[in-house]
């Protein structure tokens, strides 16, 4: 058998390379990876959320035992045994004999009949693996080599049992005869027109995933929570869309106020940078003014050293200090030795008569015009603190 294998697998190559340039491999793999990836997503969730979601298949198996049909509720790879009948009870004249016998829930899971192990011929062979997606059509010309039968004469499916690393797949050939599964079919009575799908399980009692039932005869029984799953789905994504945009705009909402307290902080700030450098330069024109009038001497120390200074037979018309400059006009009867007089203050310096003495006739006394220049300290020199 091991030859016959291997003459066959030399055969089968050219088909396969056919039907992988024809059959356009990248669907089926942009499938592959779509389903490898929903399961691998699916497989982090609890098997409650993943019930509620619809990424745990379900499906009632059917499965002969003697004159007893078995009814049994597969989810993923647990079966959980769900009622026993008769096959006289599935024999009764009506669309479905399940309506009524088994909940809602349950009867609208899509529905396999199970065939025993050594119902099938099972074959194992490697093909390239582009044949891979197209395994039964390649198959189906390789039936009448690997099995005893005719293609026309069986029902026939493949499933890839292994993937290798140098471009190639172990994959298996299933082959059920016509007889032998209208035989079944028939034993089912109308039941077998509710089927979705007929599987073989192998030595264990593990389904092999292939399905022998023509494309034409399965039903298109969906799962009932397939619906509502798909609303819970919606539901869910636009609540975490509405979840993320609040929280986007909370974002921005709180964003927005943290410029408004920045902006005003830095309003704040300008302000009392501006307020310092007023105050700054306040107090630096004050020290400055402070400054200036702690080195000139104040008026009333001028009027008292030039009432020291001036004779008694010398009065002032008039006494003006502009700036620096100190105005003095009035009379005397000995004009000409004021400025001798007025020389060696330490509050002004270069007194000088300006203009010509003008003898007056009433006081018969010279009227006079003297100006002098204030001695003006800075604040640290000596005696410039107490020039006031």
């Amino acid at each position: 058998m091991m030859a016959a294998v291997e003459t066959s697998e030399a055969r089968v190559r050219p088909q396969a390379r056919v039907a992988g340039r024809v059959g356009g491999s990248l669907p089926v793999r942009l499938r592959a990876f779509r389903d490898w990836w929903t399961q691998a997503l699916a497989s982090w969730l609890p098997e409650r959320i993943r019930e509620l979601l619809g990424m745990s298949p379900m499906r009632l198996s059917l499965r002969r035992a003697g004159q007893d049909l078995e009814l049994a509720l597969l989810r993923g790879d647990e079966p959980r045994q769900v009622a026993v009948l008769s096959l006289a009870d599935v024999q009764v004249p009506v669309a479905d004999p399940l309506d009524g016998i088994l909940a809602r829930r349950i009867a609208d899971v899509p529905r396999w009949l199970l065939l025993p192990e050594g119902t099938a011929l099972r074959r194992r062979m490697t093909l390239p693996l582009a044949a891979a997606d197209r395994l039964n059509e390649v198959l189906a010309f390789e039936i009448d080599r690997q099995t005893p039968f005719a293609a026309n004469e069986v029902r026939h499916d493949a499933r890839v049992v292994a993937r290798r690393g140098d471009g190639q797949v172990d994959v298996e050939l299933v082959v059920v005869p016509n007889a032998l599964l209208d035989r079944e079919l028939a034993t089912l009575g109308p039941l077998a027109a509710t089927l979705s799908g007929v599987d073989v399980v192998d030595a264990d009692g593990t389904p092999l995933g292939v399905n022998l039932l023509a494309s034409a005869a399965r039903d298109r029984r969906e799962d009932p929570w397939r619906t509502w799953n798909l609303v819970f789905v919606a539901v869910a994504m636009l609540a975490l869309v509405a979840g993320l945009w609040q929280v986007l705009a909370n974002r921005r909402a709180a964003a927005d106020m943290f410029a408004q307290q920045v902006e005003q902080e830095v309003q704040r700030a300008r302000g009392a940078a501006a307020e310092q450098r007023r105050l700054l330069d306040l107090v630096e024109g004050t020290q400055f003014l402070q400054q200036v009038r702690a080195g000139r001497p104040t008026t009333v120390e001028i009027v008292d050293e030039l009432a020291r200074r001036l004779p008694d037979t010398t009065f002032l018309d008039k006494l003006s200090i502009e700036g620096d400059r100190i105005l003095l006009i009035g009379y005397s009867s000995d004009s000409s030795a004021l400025v001798k007089q007025l020389e060696g203050s330490s509050l002004w310096r270069n007194a000088a008569l300006t203009g010509a003495l003008q003898p007056d006739p009433r006081t018969r006394k010279d009227r006079f015009t003297l100006v002098a220049e204030l001695v003006v300290r800075d604040a640290g020199e000596p005696g410039g603190g107490d020039a006031r």
